[in-house]
């Protein structure tokens, strides 16, 4: 079953979008003069009225896309939606606070080195309800080689370092997948580039501008952002109004290019004579076919399981529908244990909660991808999830298509040990597209022994956020953790994007963020010397209390009341 939406207009309204833009302007004029604590304060605001509209948001969006109201994966909209905005919020609030009291954001914060002679510093956990609720996961920021611990304390806090200066009016074009990232897009612009915004929704997510308007009150009534509705033409003029001076996009790379090159022959021209037809700044989230390396060990058959689960949820979170899923599974062909881990696969893909194919084009992307693959495995429901083995070491078009639909792939990688992890980190930089994540699996056992073999490999992994026994979502939902392509792209060679967002201790020049967590969820993380006390993690699509689990920590998040954080670890726990 398809989700459908109802239309929404692309009739342009040019004296209505106008006299917003002159509005939004204004509004960021006074919001540059505004002290840094009266920003935190506009801020604390907001997330009051975020905490207000969240049960109105999270179930709206579960009603886009086409969820029962007793589905677990209900939670998946708690999580994805108002519960990042409001961790979101409160970080930045505190980085205001501390800019405002003289000091660096980084203040008090561990920094250490990295490999490939770089600096990196610890943003998880950052305070103890982080330590609860992802007890045994930890994040670090690394920076790029020659970059010293002065530098990152000294230009750490962005707009709040420029009080005085303004950013002007900003467009965003919302992404129409995971509903927090509109709005966590908005707020990193007007903190980190003292920037009004107009936010242009996608049409997908059209029914979200009334918990839109309520969750952000406080920003539309100090003249810092105004929410429209409206297809690609409605997009194209705000991108080019003179008001408008920069444009930030989530996205596909098609969608991108044809806003700063046009389409068609005009395009093909532009990109010749070196003259692209967007005259601003534009910074993007695009995606990719992210890679995940399996590093082969002796697992136990409930690793197996647990891991196989894991992989099932790097691809199919929100339907499959994420930037940041999972799409290519690189394998040792010289590992024992394959044949036990795909078939675990199989189970997992099979068994995770039924749930329509919601995002416009699914099936067309799904049998664009059964034409290439026409051997492909169909798991599940109606066999609506694809398990292609490309039947070799060529990535082909499952490497260069991002197939925003549950299909994921298996490219062999010969070797094992730090030869397989290196051409494998080979395979990732080299045939896949897209530099968005990167997710590694690998036993602490071998991690260890693989020494500083397997710092290097990291290193030289040229995605954003890396996840090592933690799927890169999670450094998505984290507030502190830039979130972004790696840097180097540009609007002729985009790649997975330009500039970072969330961000929000207002890190200046990061290179990337590299998530940990732990292999085995507990009791088995202890049993097996890991210090983690996280059971099955709730954003799984396995979890069975997920909706139970994100309502109530939502609730926390909005409230701080301790009984709701107790309540959503036990349900955590439950599930």
């Amino acid at each position: 079953m398809t989700v459908v939406t109802a239309p929404v207009s692309d009739e342009v309204d040019e004296a209505r979008l106008g006299a917003l833009l002159t509005e939004l302007d204004a509004g960021a004029a006074r919001w540059a003069v505004t002290p840094l604590t009266d920003r935190a304060a506009l801020l604390r605001r907001t997330h009051d009225a975020v905490s207000r509209a969240a049960e109105a948001w999270a179930l709206t969006a579960a009603r886009i896309k086409g969820l029962a109201d007793d589905s677990p994966l209900v939670g998946e909209e708690w999580f994805s939606g108002p519960y990042a905005v409001l961790t979101a919020i409160a970080r930045l609030a505190r980085t205001l606070d501390t800019l405002a009291d003289g000091h660096s954001p980084l203040r008090g914060l561990s920094f250490h080195d990295a490999p490939g002679g770089r600096r990196a510093v610890d943003v998880l956990p950052l305070d103890r309800t982080e330590s609860l609720v992802l007890n045994g996961f930890r994040a670090e920021v690394w920076f790029p080689p020659g970059t010293t611990d002065q530098r990152a304390m000294l230009t750490a806090g962005l707009g709040g370092l420029r009080v005085g200066e303004s950013g002007g009016v900003a467009l965003v074009l919302g992404a129409g997948n995971i509903t927090s990232i509109p709005p966590l897009d908005v707020l990193y612009g007007l903190v980190a580039d003292n920037r009004a915004t107009i936010l242009k929704l996608n049409p997908v997510l059209a029914d979200l501008a009334g918990p839109f308007e309520a969750a952000f009150a406080p920003l539309v009534e100090a003249g810092l952002l105004r929410i429209v509705q409206g297809g690609a033409a409605v997009g194209g003029f705000l991108a080019h109004a003179p008001l408008v001076r920069h444009v930030h996009i989530t996205g596909s790379i098609t969608s991108h290019d044809a806003i700063v090159w046009g389409t068609g022959a005009e395009a093909t021209a532009r990109r010749s004579a070196g003259t692209p037809l967007l005259d601003k700044p534009i910074t993007s989230e695009l995606g990719g076919a992210s890679p995940i390396v399996v590093v082969p060990g002796e697992w136990t058959a409930a690793e197996l399981a647990f891991q196989a689960e894991h992989v099932a949820t790097m691809r199919l979170h929100n339907g499959g529908y994420n930037c940041i899923a999972g799409q290519v599974l690189l394998l040792s062909t010289g590992w024992p244990q394959r044949d036990a881990f795909l078939t675990q696969l199989r189970i997992a893909l099979a068994a995770a909660p039924d749930r329509p194919a919601w995002y416009p084009g699914s099936d067309d992307r799904r049998a664009a991808a059964l034409e290439a693959y026409p051997s492909a495995e169909l798991l599940g429901p109606a066999g609506g999830r694809l398990l292609v083995d490309v039947g070799g070491r060529d990535a082909g078009a499952m490497g260069s298509t991002e197939w925003f639909a549950p299909v994921l792939g298996i490219v062999d990688v010969p070797g094992t040990g730090q030869a397989f992890l290196d051409e494998a980190v080979r395979v990732a930089n080299d045939e896949l597209t897209g530099t968005l994540g990167a997710n590694v699996v690998i036993r602490p056992q071998d991690r260890q022994a693989l020494g500083a073999g397997f710092g290097r490999a990291i290193a030289a992994l040229r995605y954003g956020t890396i996840g090592i026994n933690a799927w890169t979502g999670l450094g998505f939902l984290l507030a502190a953790t830039p979130w972004g392509a790696f840097p180097g792209g540009t609007i002729a060679d985009v790649g997975s994007g330009i500039g970072v967002v969330h961000n929000a201790l207002l890190i200046d020049g990061a290179e990337r963020t590299v998530v940990h967590g732990p292999f085995r969820p507990f009791p088995a993380s202890v049993l097996a010397g890991e210090r983690a006390l996280t059971p099955r993690p709730p954003w799984f699509v396995s979890a069975r209390t997920a909706a139970t689990t994100g309502r109530r920590l939502t609730g926390f998040a909005g409230s701080k009341a301790p009984w709701l954080l107790a309540a959503a670890l036990v349900s955590a726990f439950r599930g």
